[in-house]
């Protein structure tokens, strides 16, 4: 019984559904509601047409007023925006997808690039810039970390510059653009840079221009001249650098440097600037890359096949500060600084003794570890050495240091079990082959990994 009264209530309640629905469609389908309906559309497609003509009333205004641009024009002088303009009016003008390359051509020709500081030695440079920095710019750094610094650039166009957080990573190599004369250009790397066009921009089938990258435009005025520039790739590893600087580090590899044609876009147009070739641009070798590395759970590992190629400094505490005057910066050319290269190469070539000793070395960490220096290393050694020298350090200083950062780092990579185990003996045959005491970075490097192993 019950169940037939709830069956009739439920019956019930779903006939006065139906009856209010169709009520509601009775008054949407009204010929009132029709109507409101009709005039809704109306007033819309009236405010619509209301704006078309006040827009091309406004529209024709402007084109009748011959002082209208000029007008705008003088205002932006009048606030010292008249460059800008210029620029946007002069691109949108431009047949060229260059814009900014094509700037820089023709800043080149009327400026004059030849006044360079070519009175210098590779001991006075970086005392100088040692004081420059703390003088000019109030960062501080020990003499031994400059020369490492100055000795890195002196081997590879590619430096990496690691350590803890509030060091002075980026701020070292932004201080030696300054005391060059020739401000650094940062590029702060994106977690999704994957390919060289997050580097130096791509073509835009749209617009029909070249996004030019700041990199891209630094790139193409160092082409322009002989001056040393540096290019910042600040955490260079919160990406993966091999995949987005994986043609530079190839390019970097040629011995000839005026073989390192840098794919810029794949077609010529007759209007492109004068230093691409077929579409290509000539790394110049006048610009060095320096990157910052943090490493930590954000990052990535940087790989080997980075770390080979570029020369590594670790800033692990600040330096002490120290009273300096201010003084000028130099504008050293690339051709100097090669120059001051080769006469260290030939003053300062490391000795016979030391050449010795790291053969025997070699044949040491063959024997036990499986790890050869390898003739990229071992051509580091010998062009990083004397410049360190010529620097004011000496010759074991050079060796300890390359050899902790560019032989025994590959200790790493091995079972760390077995180097824990074979860590004192490799620590007395150091000491027995160049001399106690004498390899301190290096016997620290290997008791750190006989701690955490």
């Amino acid at each position: 019984m019950e169940n037939i009264r709830n069956a009739l209530l439920e019956l019930k309640l779903l006939l006065r559904f139906r009856e209010t629905i169709n009520w509601i469609w009775t008054i949407l389908t009204s010929n009132i509601a029709i109507i409101i309906y009709i005039i809704l559309l109306l007033l819309l497609l009236l405010v619509t047409i209301l704006l078309m003509i006040s827009n091309e009333m406004r529209r024709t205004e402007q084109n009748e007023d011959p002082t209208f641009e000029q007008d705008i024009n003088i205002t932006l002088e009048q606030d010292g925006e008249s460059q800008q303009t210029q620029f946007e009016n002069e691109e949108s003008t431009d047949e060229s997808r260059f814009f900014m390359l094509r700037q820089i051509d023709k800043e080149a020709k009327a400026a004059n690039n030849h006044l360079y500081d070519n009175e210098i030695t590779f001991e006075e440079l970086c005392n100088e810039f040692r004081y420059f920095a703390a003088g000019t710019l109030g960062l501080y750094y020990d003499i031994k970390d400059i020369r490492r610094f100055v000795g890195g650039l002196a081997v590879s166009h590619i430096m990496i510059l690691q350590g803890m957080s509030g060091t002075g990573k980026t701020s070292l190599a932004y201080a030696f653009g300054e005391y060059l004369s020739n401000s650094s250009v940062v590029v702060p790397i994106q977690p999704m840079w994957k390919e060289r066009t997050d580097l130096i921009g791509y073509y835009n089938e749209f617009t029909k221009k070249f996004n030019e990258t700041t990199l891209l435009q630094k790139l193409y005025g160092a082409s322009h001249d002989e001056q040393m520039y540096i290019t910042i790739l600040d955490e260079m590893n919160i990406a993966r650098v091999e995949y987005y600087f994986a043609e530079f580090l190839s390019l970097l590899e040629i011995p000839d440097h005026n073989k390192r044609y840098l794919d810029v876009i794949s077609d010529v147009w007759d209007t492109d600037p004068e230093l691409l070739q077929d579409g290509k641009l000539i790394l110049p070798n006048n610009m060095w890359f320096i990157g910052t590395a943090n490493n930590d759970d954000s990052t990535f590992a940087i790989s080997d096949k980075v770390y080979d190629r570029a020369m590594v400094i670790n800033l692990d505490k600040k330096a002490q500060a120290f009273i300096a005057k201010p003084i000028r910066g130099r504008k050293v050319s690339a051709t100097k600084f090669e120059e001051l290269i080769a006469r260290a190469r030939k003053e300062y070539a490391i000795s016979n003794r030391n050449l010795r000793r790291l053969k025997e070395l070699d044949k040491y960490m063959i024997k036990q570890f499986h790890i050869s220096f390898g003739n990229r290393i071992m051509g580091q050694i010998i062009n990083y050495t004397p410049v360190i020298v010529a620097c004011g350090g000496t010759e074991l200083q050079a060796l300890d240091d390359i050899m902790s950062k560019k032989v025994l780092r590959k200790l790493e990579t091995k079972n760390m079990v077995y180097v824990k185990s074979e860590a004192p003996g490799l620590i007395a045959y150091i000491e027995e082959l160049f001399g106690e005491g004498e390899m301190e970075q290096c016997i620290e490097y290997i008791r750190n990994i006989e701690i955490n192993a």
